[in-house]
């Protein structure tokens, strides 16, 4: 009986190990000063999946609000007969005070990725990738996906924090404005700017390993 018990437990757990998974957490939201004036916030994406259409196995970056708006832009572009998860709304009076408010915010996007990430024919936008798996920025991810940059996606993703540094790029797109360091969430705030030294190859690109970091403009955010 104790065998076949065994045996029962090793096919189970054979059979689970062999199921594919995709998951994904968003949290920890940060705020960032952009200047004196402004601010944004952005949020820890972690994925961790066995799946085939990945090419790291657990990844950890950081988006923000109006870079998630920029994904589903693109992923619309190529779905044509996909209905699109929604994004939670706008904010123009979001702030990291106000609890209910971050709370939303985190279950929304997250619940966009995960609606995303099981629609087969979205796992084939390079851009998705690198957006869940690089630090490019997205200007960067845009050029990258159309192979206009001296890497590839795939190096773009491998040397993701490896000590590599994105080269410092103006954005235009907006961010949430914010006059807060914190809240009751114990969330962050970073004054220290996201943009690093980097090193350049005599035509301007960056080199694919380095660490792709990234700056902000001073914005109003979606």
């Amino acid at each position: 009986m104790g065998e076949v018990f065994v045996s029962l437990m090793d096919t189970i757990l054979d059979n689970f190990s062999n199921t594919e998974f995709i998951r994904v957490c968003v949290r920890d939201p940060r705020l960032h000063k952009d200047g004196r004036w402004h601010t944004h916030v952005d949020y820890e994406i972690c994925l961790h999946t066995n799946s085939l259409c990945f090419r790291k196995k657990t990844s950890s970056v950081r988006r923000r609000y109006s870079e998630f708006v920029w994904l589903r832009h693109c992923l619309e572009q190529n779905a044509f007969i996909i209905d699109l998860p929604k994004l939670p709304p706008w904010n123009p009076f979001f702030s990291l005070k106000n609890t209910e408010q971050v709370i939303q915010r985190i279950k929304g996007l997250q619940k966009f990725l995960e609606i995303v990430l099981h629609t087969p024919l979205l796992l084939s936008d390079s851009r998705l990738h690198l957006f869940l798996q690089s630090d490019l920025s997205i200007t960067k991810i845009a050029r990258c996906a159309v192979g206009k940059t001296r890497y590839t996606v795939a190096e773009a993703i491998q040397c993701s924090r490896t000590g590599c540094i994105r080269s410092e790029e103006k954005v235009s797109c907006d961010s949430d404005c914010e006059s807060t360091s914190s809240s009751g969430l114990g969330l962050s705030v970073d004054t220290s700017g996201r943009g690093s030294p980097i090193f350049f190859q005599s035509d301007g690109d960056p080199e694919p390993f380095c660490s792709f970091s990234e700056t902000t403009s001073p914005l109003t955010e979606y």
